[in-house]
């Protein structure tokens, strides 16, 4: 762990360095080659955490520093959430998959979140999380999937729908390093105290936000089979190696078994996305646990800081 100005990083492989705010990962990659050189900045966590990406961002490359562009995995709220303050300083290009697209740019939300898929204390509290869209569509570039990102030509483009339409992930071959978003998780995101505690797991998709099943396990495993070495996701530690292989390997295997929820809104019935947005959401089964998490909004709250206090975070 590497520390300057009060910002803590982690090295992912050569030219890759993490950065965990609250619960979710954003990335840096120095590019070598390519349109603009220099380095990208992938995903921008929850709104607020500019300022410490911004001291990421110098304290690795040097002050008054800025991405030659940033690409985002997906758009939901934890990975896009401080994108707009950011361009304020960095006003760069901003590469997504077209699927994406409505959602940067004012035109859909996503579906909404579901927590009745349980595993956890995080369900139940997304009812709180925002689906609304942003919109960058000055900045917004969609991604070509067969050239790539021209700022990241040894980078590999991989369409993960699933947790979301237009979702995206990041290979490298050279030195198979993968940034999964959360096309999977190292941590089981669901749980607060496994997120809280920073534990190790391969595990699906976050539940309570994952719209279509199918998708998701079909991406799972078209990421498995690239045989990476390294998997830095949006939630959770970097894993490598045998631990890595092993554990994505039964992901893989057993998705339907290990992955999907009992129950929930989208299992048995994905929405329905397309250029445009949102076009069908099932209907939810019950909502029970939806009026029982507000009830424990202010306890998830609190548990947060507790943790924080104690440098958990």
């Amino acid at each position: 762990m590497l520390a300057k100005k009060n910002v803590k990083y982690f090295q992912v492989a050569q030219g890759v360095w993490g950065m965990r705010l609250l619960f979710v990962n954003v990335y840096m990659i120095a590019n070598r080659r390519g349109a603009g050189k220099g380095w990208v900045l992938v995903d921008t966590g929850t709104k607020g955490s500019e300022d410490k990406i911004i001291g990421m961002a110098e304290a690795i490359f040097g002050p008054g520093t800025r991405p030659s562009a940033i690409v985002l995995t997906h758009g939901h709220s934890d990975h896009a959430g401080s994108l707009c303050e950011l361009l304020k300083v960095w006003n760069v290009a901003v590469y997504a998959h077209h699927l994406e697209a409505p959602y940067l740019t004012g035109k859909s939300s996503y579906p909404p979140a579901d927590p009745q898929t349980g595993g956890g204390l995080m369900s139940l509290a997304s009812v709180l999380f925002s689906t609304k869209p942003i919109n960058v569509r000055r900045n917004l570039i969609e991604i070509d999937l067969y050239d790539g990102i021209p700022e990241l030509p040894e980078w590999k483009v991989i369409h993960t729908p699933g947790h979301t339409p237009g979702h995206i992930s990041l290979f490298m071959p050279l030195n198979t390093t993968l940034i999964a978003g959360d096309a999977f998780t190292t941590t089981q995101a669901e749980s607060a105290w496994h997120l809280a505690l920073y534990k190790k797991k391969v595990s699906g998709p976050p539940k309570y936000i994952t719209s279509d099943w199918i998708a998701a396990a079909k991406s799972v495993r078209k990421l498995a089979a690239l045989q990476p070495r390294i998997a830095a996701t949006g939630h959770g530690p970097v894993m490598r190696g045998r631990e890595l292989a092993t554990e994505l390997s039964v992901l893989a295997n057993r998705f339907e078994e290990v992955a999907v929820p009992k129950q929930g809104r989208y299992v048995g019935h994905a929405a329905v996305s397309d250029e445009n947005g949102v076009r069908y959401i099932p209907p939810a089964v019950s909502n029970k646990h939806a009026k029982a998490a507000l009830a424990i909004a202010a306890a998830l709250v609190g548990f947060l800081v507790v943790n924080k206090a104690t440098k958990l975070w």
